[in-house]
């Protein structure tokens, strides 16, 4: 009977202690908020997704901060995460191919924009995916919010698959994602009645409405607002942000999270 009470106590004491430490564990999708120890149990209790988020440090005319894509790209990562139930975020990589800077073309004719070759960019991307599949993951998904490197980010899925041939890991870059945040979004706000000269393709009505949805403390309002049309030489390419609101945004931010989490259900439901 002793012996029996003994068994109990100390299955109620292991209990206790499991419990206290699932407790401290945080509720965080971010793996960088994580010990490796936490890790290591999460990824054994079946997380077996990791997001590595790309976003890009560039201009974005004269009203939105230089890193919207790095704190964008990590919300709809985060949300995306929450979707799926069994993936983590990796950190965002904000050095990205932006053009040249000798002499300085594209995106680095304007301050405070970071560029870094293709070369380094694919090399970067593979060195943490391999890191990825070592740790254990089987869905390696890049998402890209940036369309300048998704060619790069293309190549990088087919060397990596090649790679990983014979492997249970697979990488992954759903076209869903940015589609839904450029093509498709646009779409949407034709249909509530707004010109392509007003949506525009990179800072203007669309992106930053965009912005306001997940991170209106980027974005300059009041002189927005009372701005001027914007254009090619402020940083603002093909449209005009003026009209932007936090409300339109969300449609778009909508789309982009619900699309980007079916199509990966889908696509590991089918493998």
């Amino acid at each position: 009977m002793q012996r029996l009470l003994r068994q109990v106590f100390a299955s109620v004491i292991l209990i206790t202690a499991c419990h206290a430490v699932l407790a401290q564990a945080p509720k965080t999708v971010f793996l960088e908020e994580l010990t490796w120890t936490e890790l290591r149990d999460q990824i054994q209790a079946g997380k077996s997704t990791i997001i590595i988020p790309i976003g890009g440090t560039e201009q974005s005319g004269p009203d939105v901060a230089l890193g919207k894509h790095n704190v964008r790209v990590k919300i709809l990562s985060q949300r995306i995460a929450e979707g799926l139930g069994d993936a983590l975020v990796a950190p965002v990589i904000a050095y990205v191919p932006e053009g040249s800077y000798a002499p300085p073309t594209s995106h680095m004719r304007f301050p405070g924009t970071i560029t870094v070759s293709d070369d380094v960019f694919q090399k970067t991307l593979v060195a943490a995916a391999n890191s990825f599949k070592v740790h254990g993951f089987k869905n390696v998904v890049f998402l890209g919010d940036h369309g300048g490197y998704l060619n790069d980010v293309r190549q990088v899925v087919a060397q990596l698959n090649k790679s990983w041939s014979g492997s249970p890991a697979r990488a992954m870059m759903p076209p869903e994602y940015y589609d839904a945040s450029s093509d498709g979004y646009a779409k949407l706000l034709r249909q509530r009645g707004f010109r392509d000269d007003e949506i525009g393709t990179h800072a203007g009505l669309a992106d930053t409405s965009l912005q306001l949805a997940v991170a209106p403390q980027m974005v300059r309002q009041d002189r927005l607002r009372n701005a001027p049309k914007l254009g090619l030489a402020d940083g603002v390419y093909g449209g005009d942000p003026r009209r932007s609101t936090a409300e339109l945004g969300q449609l778009g931010i909508d789309a982009i999270i619900s699309r980007t989490v079916a199509a990966l259900k889908k696509d590991t439901a089918a493998r």
